[in-house]
């Protein structure tokens, strides 16, 4: 596996994409099978699953993705506030668009495609298979769906990271801290609160009393490498992959799947449109994944009662 290559958070450029088109473009390449039956049928050998998620999949939870020409938080891209510097800048501003964020979280529910993916696990598991999600989501509704075995390869909204001592702890805390109780309206009009940085969120650790930050990977910030390892591990093992809402534009995400197609596994996308590596991939199956998905994962009629 070439994932160690890419250890940072980055949209890729059109360089990059062109590059993973690349291999293929000289090659008369047939379509991805929509043979459902096919897949369902490869599904219920498969002893080691792999499902890649992305964005797409919570759009479909009502989850703002803060892309495209409606990503905006007030008059801001995500890419502007979900870095380090931004948050070195103005702390207060950038934990208004988290605290938001959050909040908006604990107000969406797993949907269809969360639920299929959590009881294929369970399912699955009972029968000595292994179901591992590998998630570039941050809001955690794969576990609230179900699924234990989980790679967030982007960290969590909630959980945070002490920026003195280093600890990082679970917070599910509505608000997260006084302060920003009914603050980050996204309203493009709204002011910065402009809170004292001590009193937003601090560390409870005893004597620490640190700035905390939200234990998320920034632009710019590189993956963790026990995550990335971990990653590359089931990604080297498995027999079947599935690539569920996600635009493979993001690396090192985007590079998953391509490569465990490469060595001859059948790697099946669940998408609402095309994407720079479908064509590398054996089934493509269109539409919303809540739709798509209950279907593909459903227990096969080979499968114990």
């Amino acid at each position: 596996m070439i994932v160690r290559q890419f250890t940072g958070r980055a949209l890729i450029t059109s360089h990059l994409n062109a590059h993973l088109r690349k291999p293929w473009a000289s090659q008369d390449m047939a379509r991805p099978s929509s043979d459902l039956a096919a897949f369902r049928e490869i599904f219920s050998k498969a002893k080691k699953v792999a499902i890649l998620t992305g964005a797409g999949v919570s759009a479909e939870s009502g989850v703002p993705t803060f892309r495209g020409a409606g990503g905006y938080w007030r008059k801001w891209q995500a890419q502007e506030l979900a870095t380090p510097e931004a948050f070195s800048r103005n702390p207060s501003r950038v934990w208004e668009f988290y605290h938001y964020r959050r909040e908006v979280m604990l107000t969406k529910n797993p949907n269809p495609a969360h639920l299929a993916i959590g009881e294929c696990e369970e399912r699955l598991t009972q029968q000595g298979r292994e179901v591992t999600v590998i998630t570039q989501n941050i809001d955690e509704l794969h576990r609230r769906a179900g699924s234990q075995n989980i790679l967030g390869l982007h960290g969590s909204l909630f959980r945070t990271r002490c920026m003195s001592c280093g600890d990082e702890a679970a917070n599910y805390k509505s608000p997260i801290c006084a302060a920003l109780a009914g603050k980050g309206a996204p309203d493009p009009e709204a002011h910065d609160a402009q809170i004292p940085v001590l009193q937003l969120p601090r560390c409870e650790q005893t004597g620490c009393h640190g700035l905390l930050r939200p234990a998320v990977v920034w632009f710019g910030e590189t993956l963790d490498s026990d995550v990335l390892n971990r990653a590359e591990k089931v990604l080297d093992s498995c027999d079947l992959c599935l690539v569920v809402g996600t635009s493979s534009i993001v690396y090192p995400a985007a590079m998953f799947a391509p490569q465990v197609a490469a060595r001859g596994v059948p790697v099946a996308e669940f998408n609402m449109e095309d994407t720079p590596a479908t064509m590398r991939f054996k089934f493509h199956f269109h539409g919303p994944c809540g739709t798509t998905l209950p279907a593909a994962l459903a227990r096969h009629e080979t499968e114990p009662h």
